[in-house]
């Protein structure tokens, strides 16, 4: 990891975190949510409320993972808080895969939550990622969801 530098999100990678909210996703899943994702981020992205890392090589950011901490009410999983932690936009370029950058930003993510006093972390895993959150200590829950047509 010593070719690479760790550092968290600011404002002016609003850019950067767009790019990497629509990689690897087909134009026919990220039409749709584009269009509304931008100016969602501005104001959480501006606030603090969207915070997170990248990892950069030379030529900038190569992977990076966002987080929030969501008001939730006390749940079997944090019977004694009402937030929990949400890990979310995690992306590493295919070229930098497989190398430890991933694991390294969950780390950050751990580390964020218990700095914050969240003992509760949540995030929705693609595929691709479920093996690194598996082999990390995360667990498949049995959440379900219902999406109401127009």
């Amino acid at each position: 990891m010593s070719d690479f530098l760790v550092r968290p999100i600011v404002p002016g990678d609003f850019e950067t975190i767009c790019r990497h909210k629509v990689s690897g996703r087909t134009d026919e899943m990220v039409a749709p949510m584009t269009e509304h994702f931008r100016p969602w981020l501005r104001p959480l992205l501006d606030a603090g409320r969207y915070f997170g890392w990248f990892i950069e090589a030379g030529h900038g950011p190569v992977a990076g993972v966002r987080m929030m901490i969501m008001d939730w009410a006390p749940h079997p999983s944090h019977p004694t808080q009402s937030a929990r932690g949400y890990v979310l936009n995690m992306y590493v370029e295919p070229e930098y895969r497989r190398a430890g950058l991933g694991g390294r930003l969950m780390e950050l993510c751990r580390q964020e939550a218990e700095r914050r006093g969240i003992r509760h972390l949540v995030l929705h895993a693609m595929r691709q990622g479920r093996g690194l959150y598996e082999k990390l200590g995360w667990a498949a829950r049995s959440e379900m969801s219902l999406t109401l047509e127009d």
